[in-house]
């Protein structure tokens, strides 16, 4: 039963994402460049939010509860600050090498588009993102030990599961519209970005209560897909060509830099 708890909640939380990753990334070693350095963007975020709620609980009353809760919440949001911060800061890296691409090559268009490059980064991020959100949960998974024996609730795989596919989905979502909030200088779009991102992650703090975290998270996510599919440029006519299936140049694969 371990075991198909384990593969069950990684399909869930991980198969969307890498379906989209075999299907419009890894044919492209551009793209794969691209996303690895995104991850890597985040990673580094992770490093220094991590850093500083560290050395706050070292210099805490460690014996104060209402205070490690605070300085909890105060990490939770350094963190989300720290994450969209260096998304700008991979904005403005991914600006300076697409010039530098189309001054190479031989084309007069980019190699990669914008668009693109706002969705390959934030698989990117979400990638790593979900691996650090689930990797121990899945751990545990495998036993030994029921989870629910004392009472607690039994659902706490499957909804971490739906939990870090909805992050990792929501930061492909908000790059893509964080991108073209940069392009088009539409800040309050970016602070729209910021702050679904900030309410996302303090969603979390109502757990075991996964429906009060589940529910908002998911209709926020649905919020941002169409979001970002108007932003890349669709519309409900495309959308029609795209489901019955009409359309040979929908997909990412066959999309050609603009």
């Amino acid at each position: 039963m371990t075991v198909a708890v384990f593969f069950g909640c990684t399909f869930i939380a991980f198969g969307p994402a890498v379906a989209l990753f075999l299907f419009t990334i890894a044919r492209d070693p551009l793209r794969v460049i691209f996303l690895i350095a995104g991850a890597f963007f985040w990673l580094v975020s992770l490093l220094l939010s991590s850093l500083v709620w560290f050395i706050t609980v070292q210099i805490s009353n460690k014996n104060s509860a209402a205070q490690q809760r605070g300085l909890l919440i105060f990490g939770v949001v350094l963190s989300v600050l720290l994450q969209e911060a260096f998304r700008y800061g991979y904005y403005r890296l991914l600006k300076k090498a697409n010039e530098g691409l189309l001054a190479l090559s031989q084309e007069d268009t980019m190699p990669i588009s914008m668009r693109q490059l706002a969705y390959v980064s934030g698989l990117g991020f979400g990638f790593m993102s979900g691996a650090f959100s689930v990797v121990n949960i899945l751990s545990d998974s495998l036993g030994p030990g029921t989870v629910g024996i004392h009472g607690d609730s039994q659902h706490y795989f499957i909804s971490s599961a739906f939990m870090t596919l909805a992050i990792i989905l929501l930061h492909m979502f908000w790059g893509v519209v964080f991108f073209e909030s940069c392009e088009r200088q539409r800040w309050w779009a970016l602070g729209a970005v910021v702050i679904s991102h900030l309410v996302v992650s303090c969603l979390t703090f109502v757990n075991p209560h996964y429906q009060g975290s589940l529910v908002p998270t998911y209709i926020i996510l649905s919020v941002m897909a169409a979001w970002a599919y108007l932003c890349a440029g669709g519309s409900l006519r495309n959308l029609k060509l795209c489901l019955t299936c009409k359309d040979k140049d929908f997909l990412l694969a066959n999309h050609r830099p603009r």
